[in-house]
């Protein structure tokens, strides 16, 4: 294992799932200076990890992650001038752009509180399972800042539409995990001793899938919403021509002819014809790679 950060947790699982865990639950995963900068290099250097197929980023204890620390952070930005603070609010954007650019499936396991800094990194993931007693909010306003902070006001209007964005990020409230999945915001909520279960089935399956053609579409979902109809047709002519001449395709063919279990390259196990997981030594069984 390459990837040994100091301010949380790291596993990687034998399938290629790594799991982040903030771990600073007396502080309910406050992140300090020291745990930006240092999520941002993981995120980066991520990309390079070839056994890493899907990612899970979750908290320990009641929270997800509650933002920047009061102490630690916030205190410390009073001291900083314009060009200091710019300095850091650069680099927690750049977390965020990395977990965008990061060319592997991103799940958060939302399994409490997601607010301010919190609520933009469980954004910023490509899946969103939620606890049932997970809170989300925006909350910057209602400590004087604006709603456009890392890249917010860029991803929410995306994932919920222009109305909710605007209420959320003008007001800051904290809304539930009924409310937020009622809207979009939460893919699926689930009993809390389920969510981060459920979130690492997600990442298995996405990790047994085909990385190299998960890894175009998370580039697609970035880029496309930029073009115009017609260059996103023709972008995507060209991305799908370039997946079809990948291993993975005609492994895909080659397994559904032959009836036999489908293994894409790089992943730890087979899936049938049908989408079904099995083992090299035996049957599929039932239940979607879950």
């Amino acid at each position: 294992m390459t990837i040994q950060p100091k301010t949380f947790e790291y596993e990687l699982s034998p399938s290629g799932v790594a799991t982040i865990t903030l771990a600073r639950p007396e502080r309910l995963n406050s992140l300090t200076f020291e745990v930006y900068e240092e999520l941002r290099d993981t995120f980066a250097a991520l990309d390079h990890e070839d056994d890493v197929r899907a990612v899970v980023i979750t908290g320990k204890g009641r929270a997800f992650c509650s933002g920047g620390d009061v102490e630690s952070i916030i205190g410390e930005l009073f001291a900083r001038d314009m060009k200091g603070l710019v300095a850091f609010t650069r680099v927690t954007g750049a977390l965020i752009r990395n977990i965008r650019a990061l060319r592997r499936p991103v799940v958060a396991a939302v399994n409490g509180t997601a607010v301010g800094a919190g609520a933009v990194i469980a954004l910023a993931c490509d899946f969103r399972i939620a606890s049932s007693a997970a809170k989300i909010g925006f909350i910057f306003p209602k400590v004087g800042l604006c709603g456009a902070d890392m890249g917010a006001t860029y991803l929410l209007p995306r994932v919920v539409g222009l109305g909710r964005a605007t209420e959320l990020l003008f007001l800051g409230d904290v809304i539930g995990a009924e409310e937020a999945e009622r809207i979009g915001l939460f893919g699926r909520v689930v009993a809390p001793e389920a969510c981060v279960e459920t979130a690492r089935a997600l990442a298995e399956r996405l990790a047994y899938g085909p990385a190299f053609a998960h890894a175009m579409t998370k580039q697609m979902l970035e880029s496309e919403h930029a073009m115009t109809l017609d260059v996103a047709i023709e972008a995507e002519a060209q991305v799908q021509a370039i997946c079809m001449q990948h291993p993975d395709f005609r492994a895909a063919y080659d397994a559904w002819v032959a009836k036999r279990p489908l293994v894409f390259e790089g992943a730890k196990a087979p899936f049938d014809a049908g989408g079904r997981r099995g083992t090299a030594d035996g049957p599929a069984v039932k239940g979607g790679g879950q």
